[in-house]
């Protein structure tokens, strides 16, 4: 009769190490990328062409499935083409977005992580000509989704790999070179960034 209560304790002992084994890890990413395509007509004329976008984000991952993370970038040439020199400008982003990643591998030592991840936030704009023709800034309410992978190489060092698509749904720049307008049309600012960066886990 008194190997009830052992085994209730070592069942009890047992629900509560569980948990404990999926514990939560906090993620730190530098990174480098490009902006791939950026609409085509975004400007009124052909801005396929990459330009450099860098940045950083910092995440949680609650049990090493779901999380959140806060994303930043700076593309400091964004507006850059080949059409048009005299034009200067950058686009700024900051995104909360909500991460699904399975961690194939445990949540210790090496392993791989791929995820999708998606959310909300800022994408700032600023676009000028070296003429002074014109001079906008402009803050716009924004969404992104992607996905990418991450791999670890010890507990707390990684490289991560990303591809995701933003696009702007409050404001966008419409530049008839031709005709000499500048026009805002809602929610036509989009592009692509592709990033890589190392990832620090703890």
């Amino acid at each position: 009769m008194r190997l009830k209560p052992v085994f209730l304790a070592l069942v009890l002992g047992t629900a509560l190490t569980i948990p404990a084994q999926a514990h939560a890890d906090w993620l730190f990413t530098p990174y480098i990328g490009a902006n791939l395509s950026r609409g085509g007509d975004t400007l009124g004329f052909d801005t396929d062409n990459t330009t450099v976008n860098f940045g950083g984000s910092i995440g949680f991952m609650g049990a090493g499935i779901f999380g959140f993370e806060v994303d930043f970038g700076y593309s400091p040439h964004f507006f850059e083409t080949a059409e048009v020199s005299t034009l200067d400008g950058n686009v700024t982003s900051l995104m909360g977005n909500l991460i699904i990643g399975i961690p194939i591998g445990g949540q210790t030592g090496g392993g791989v992580r791929p995820y999708v991840s998606g959310g909300v936030g800022l994408i700032r704009s600023r676009l000028d000509d070296a003429d002074d023709f014109f001079d906008l800034n402009d803050n716009s309410f924004g969404v992104n989704a992607g996905g990418g992978l991450m791999v670890f190489f010890s507990d707390s060092v990684g490289v991560r790999g990303d591809v995701r698509y933003f696009r702007s749904l409050t404001g966008d720049v419409d530049v008839d070179v031709d005709e000499g307008d500048v026009d805002l049309d809602l929610g036509g600012f989009h592009f692509w960034r592709a990033s890589a960066g190392v990832t620090f886990r703890f």
